[in-house]
């Protein structure tokens, strides 16, 4: 039974509760996080693994408007702290359309700073605001950034630790240190952070080796300078922390992330100290319920629990769904990576959320999972395609564009031969403006020498990556987190040909150009307005750079109506690229209609009811060319 979390309108109601009291509501808050998953599938393990360093920080800190901050990074185990913030109420709306963010929202909370939900920009983000704060002459305000060890090896982390270094700034830096992104952490700084979860027989012989280093004699010239490289060189392959020492912070730790009293303790005392300091906090990602403690890969976002046990033992799950496009490219480029053994394949420590597994399980020299790295994984795929490698790049829309620079600089202007498989272009749902990807039919058809494609349905997928990966240049692929569709078609589907779309119905009293997978609504649109007598063709564009200039600037010329429909945004997107070809090619279009994503972020809720409310649903098309029909009748008079 839940006794305290409803009683907890603040953080300042944890002062009131003891050691003890403050144990169980360690407690109610699991009980909390296992009843959201009962209903909808959310970031489970991660919050699991935060509760009691959420606990301690804000009984050690006030994080209330204007006072000591508090950033956390990534985001997606922001839900303790969203229970213990005047959120309890609406906890069970999380990640639903109009209710709570399953990130952190400063809409609606002032405990919430920022939104996010990439990784790695909380240290840079915390230290702008003590800058900021002693600026505006609030010297005495703490600032604190939590980041994982799976988002710590980000370029933008080592760049603040830098400066922060360099300013000798007081902002604390939590590592918290689970041995996890997703899937298990990959790299050098991961060993780096496993050496410091050595042995008690290490913790032992360490101490031993301290005495040692202090033991040894300093005496002059040219003996002491090498004594003392040989004992600086042993501190730093031994003593944990030195990588943050070098750096400038001072290093405390490693301490146990589940001890509610310890962590208090520690807390208090680095409050009061001055200059940058790294606290190294070891975590279990699912701590608290078995299952998700010993894999916490699957119980990152699981299915909805279907049946809770005694101690929150996950009895079973509810059954999945239909497979998506992201189980078909996977398939496809498994199967071409049997065919061709150049194929090497880069993600951004998201194996898991791309489903490549299977590829990393049966060919592991050919997979390289980068960690949370993205411009990394591109400049790497640039330099395996000038060797000879066919480098495919799959990662997230959303987090591909922190390589803006790379797929600029290194890919295109390079014009080397790179695929980019953009998982999740288009609304994804229930996490939200920080995880839609929609802004990258924009940046990837600006640059010269690079092709942009979109499947209109899972009859394109195997096709469109064959041709991909048989291309000369740069090239992308871009699929939504959606169930698998296939269009009705009255003839073949016409063969993946260079900047050539294709028709699936051509109408007299106008057409659907259709850029990806919103093809299927434009059929079921034309569907049902044939049915009161207007026909609406539908093309599939396939391409939208190079544009089909022949056929789609055939419909502009020819058709009173002709409706371009995408899921990405409207400013620079596909419907853009017909504007701008029309124009070049002084086309009258007035008879062309956008539609997509308008320029505003998109909240959390599900696909096809955030679809519905941008005018991109069946009826929605429907609606959209019975107005125009209409307009237009009543212009003529």
């Amino acid at each position: 039974m839940t006794n305290l979390l409803p009683q907890i309108k603040s953080p300042a109601d944890l002062q009131e509760l003891s050691d003890e009291q403050l144990q169980t509501l360690s407690h109610e808050i699991r009980d909390e996080l296992i009843r959201v998953l009962t209903n909808r599938p959310a970031h489970f393990a991660s919050n699991l693994g935060v509760v009691e360093l959420c606990l301690a920080l804000h009984l050690s800190f006030d994080f209330s408007k204007d006072k000591d901050r508090l950033i956390w990074d990534t985001g997606h185990q922001i839900y303790p702290q969203k229970l213990i913030t005047g959120r309890y109420e609406q906890f069970h709306t999380i990640r639903t359309k109009g209710g709570l963010m399953g990130f952190p929202h400063p809409g609606e909370s002032e405990y919430d700073l920022f939104m996010t939900g990439h990784a790695g920009c909380s240290v840079s983000t915390a230290s702008g605001l003590k800058a900021g704060d002693e600026l505006m002459g609030r010297k005495d305000n703490h600032a604190v950034a939590v980041i994982g060890d799976g988002a710590f090896p980000s370029g933008i982390v080592f760049e603040a630790l830098n400066n922060i270094g360099g300013m000798k700034q007081n902002t604390l830096v939590i590592l918290n240190d689970n041995k996890m992104s997703i899937c298990p952490r990959t790299g050098g700084v991961a060993q780096y952070f496993d050496q410091c979860r050595m042995t008690g027989l290490y913790q032992g012989s360490k101490r031993k080796l301290n005495q040692l280093l202090n033991n040894i004699p300093v005496i002059g010239g040219m003996a002491h300078s090498a004594l003392e490289q040989f004992r600086d060189g042993l501190k730093a392959f031994f003593k944990d922390g030195m990588l943050f020492e070098e750096l400038g912070f001072r290093y405390f730790g490693p301490v146990d992330g589940h001890d509610l009293v310890g962590l208090r303790k520690i807390l208090r005392d680095l409050k009061s100290q001055e200059g940058p300091i790294l606290l190294h906090v070891f975590t279990n990602k699912g701590h608290g319920v078995p299952q998700a403690a010993e894999d916490p890969v699957t119980y990152h976002t699981p299915p909805v629990f279907e049946q809770v046990g005694p101690n929150r033992a996950i009895v079973s799950f509810k059954k999945g769904g239909a497979k998506g496009y992201t189980d078909a490219i996977s398939f496809a480029l498994h199967q071409a990576m049997q065919d061709d053994p150049t194929i090497a394949v880069m993600t951004a420590a998201m194996c898991q959320g791309n489903k490549l597994e299977k590829v990393r399980e049966d060919f592991p020299q050919r997979f390289y999972d980068v960690g949370i790295c993205e411009s990394h994984a591109v400049a790497f795929a640039a330099g395996m395609a000038k060797a000879g490698a066919n480098a495919v790049v799959d990662i997230y829309s959303t987090f591909l564009q922190r390589s803006f620079d790379q797929i600029f600089q290194e890919v295109c202007l390079q014009n080397l031969h790179v695929t980019f498989l953009m998982d999740r272009a288009g609304l994804t749902g229930p996490d939200g403006p920080t995880h839609h990807g929609v802004f990258d039919v924009p940046y990837m058809r600006l640059f010269p020498n690079m092709v942009s494609m979109a499947p209109g349905d899972e009859t394109d997928v195997q096709p469109m990556l064959k041709f991909a990966l048989k291309h000369t240049g740069p090239i992308s692929v871009r699929y939504p987190k959606a169930n698998l569709e296939k269009v009705e078609r009255t003839e073949a589907p016409t063969p993946i040909e260079l900047g050539k779309a294709e028709v699936i119905d051509w109408g007299e009293d106008g057409c659907f150009v259709a850029f990806g997978t919103l093809l299927s609504n434009c059929t079921a649109a034309a569907k049902k307005l044939k049915a009161q007598g207007i026909h609406m063709g539908v093309i599939n564009a396939r391409f939208v750079k190079p544009l089909d200039k022949e056929t789609i600037l055939r419909a502009v010329e020819t058709l009173p109506l002709v409706v371009t429909v995408e899921e990405g945004t409207v400013e620079g997107g596909f419907g853009s690229a017909v504007l701008e070809a029309a124009n070049s090619a002084g086309l009258d279009t007035r008879n062309v209609v956008r539609r997509g994503i308008p320029d505003k972020f998109i909240e959390h809720g599900e696909r096809n009811e955030l679809l519905a409310d941008i005018g991109l649903s069946v009826d929605a098309l429907v609606e959209l060319v019975l107005t125009s029909r209409a307009a237009e009748v009543a212009k003529c008079g």
